[in-house]
């Protein structure tokens, strides 16, 4: 999720000026179906019950905006999907890797199994909510001005999808709330009472993805290419 969807986002924007000028009734279908993917993958989102298969679905979900974005091959549209990207690569890796300390713990990734760990992780549980809110784009983390910039270039393009992106969001901050609500809150099942503490590297594994995403607000045209 980290690095393979960003080898192929980079593929399209080397492939992308190739085709340019390309005809509109060439791109406008790819666009819309990378749209319409955005509204499935977060729909799927809500209904999952492993937390693995949940973050790879939001993973999808993320890059159908990217996609969208590079084919509209504007300047706007190239910086939107190039920070998307990045502030995806390290929010996506977090949460898989915050899902493998539960794994780890519980042997289990099934949502309705692994509830209430906050009592018993209270760091961790920070640690899940600061990167589900940065999986939710909220500000002023990286992820909101990437997609800033993706749906004022979509909506320069055709207005109407601003009702696509818009329900996307909606749903996007719906099932990331979802999986912190499900994992971390509730009372803890009786089979996981005795639990072994987290470790260090653990966190700092988790801060090394945070930390990156919450400085790169400070300058982002280290990643967006769009200033200078």
């Amino acid at each position: 999720a980290a690095i393979l969807l960003k080898l192929g986002g980079y593929g399209l924007i080397r492939i992308s000026p190739l085709l340019n000028p390309h005809p509109s009734n060439l791109m406008f279908p790819i666009i819309i179906l990378a749209l319409w993917g955005i509204l499935m993958t977060s729909s799927i989102c809500l209904r999952q019950t492993d937390l693995k298969a949940l973050i790879a679905y939001s993973s999808v979900s993320h890059m159908g905006l990217v996609t969208a974005a590079i084919l509209v091959q504007t300047p706007w549209g190239l910086t939107g999907a190039m920070t998307l990207m990045i502030a995806h690569g390290l929010t996506s890796s977090a949460l898989f890797a915050l899902a493998n300390t539960n794994y780890e713990r519980t042997h289990t990734r099934t949502l309705l199994l692994v509830r209430g760990l906050q009592l018993a992780f209270p760091l961790m549980s920070t640690w899940w909510l600061l990167t589900n809110l940065t999986n939710m784009a909220m500000p002023p983390t990286i992820n909101l001005l990437g997609e800033l910039f993706i749906i004022s270039t979509l909506f320069n393009w055709s207005p109407p999808t601003i009702i696509i992106t818009g329900i996307g969001t909606l749903i996007t901050a719906t099932y990331s709330l979802y999986m912190f609500l499900m994992t971390q809150r509730g009372s803890i099942s009786t089979q996981f009472r005795l639990l072994p503490p987290t470790h260090t590297r653990e966190h700092l594994t988790t801060a090394l993805h945070l930390l990156p995403l919450g400085l790169l607000i400070m300058k982002p045209a280290l990643i967006s290419g769009l200033f200078t």
